[in-house]
């Protein structure tokens, strides 16, 4: 199983300075809040609160121009993915 991530971001100074909006397949959410970010050397990480009341950590490469989802938590359960790593992650 694999699920597309898109990201909407709003571009400021730069291009995609911070995410808003972000699909997970065909399931759009909207991003309630940036909780944190932090810088490493090749990507850019947003610890975000979605509007399903989750948490998610998206990952920008800026060099690939490319986006990963790397974790959330829905409820007290939390899953950590390799980047790139889709396999059982949102079977429902």
């Amino acid at each position: 199983m694999s699920v597309e991530l898109k990201v909407e971001c709003y571009a400021g100074y730069k291009a995609n300075q911070r995410p808003q909006v972000f699909f997970l397949g065909k399931r759009r959410l909207h991003i309630k809040e940036i909780i944190d970010q932090w810088y490493g050397p090749d990507h850019t990480y947003f610890k975000v609160l979605a509007e399903d009341e989750s948490t998610y950590i998206l990952r920008h490469s800026e060099v690939h121009d490319s986006w990963e989802l790397v974790f959330f938590r829905e409820g007290k359960k939390d899953i950590y993915l390799s980047p790139g790593t889709w396999e059982n992650a949102f079977r429902c």
